[in-house]
């Protein structure tokens, strides 16, 4: 072979996937997905917790399960099983942009 030869497959030597490594794990990248993924599973679990607080907070404002034998208080079954606005979304709005209770 002749010298610029050589050079030309000195160059595009180094471009070459390197075989024993092909296959091999990043376990950093594994890492950061797993992260990623308890993460979300979080911010589900308390978007679901926020839901729930809402919709019953404001059953209790709105007096949607007053009890109908004891005036005054709360049907405890009732307030499980309300659905005090029509969509979930309506309550996680309102519980994520009204961080402060409204004053009087």
């Amino acid at each position: 072979m002749s010298t610029p030869e050589e050079k030309i497959i000195k160059i595009y030597d180094g471009s070459r996937p390197v075989e024993e490594d092909l296959f091999e794990r990043n376990w950093i990248n594994q890492l950061a997905w797993s992260l990623v993924v308890v993460l979300c599973s979080i911010v589900v679990w308390f978007s679901i917790a926020i839901i729930n607080a809402e919709n019953q907070r404001h059953a209790l404002i709105t007096k949607q399960c007053a009890d109908p034998v004891f005036k005054g208080e709360v049907d405890m079954r009732c307030l499980q099983v309300v659905s005090s606005r029509p969509h979930w979304w309506e309550h996680l709005w309102y519980g994520i942009t009204h961080l402060k209770p409204a004053e009087k």
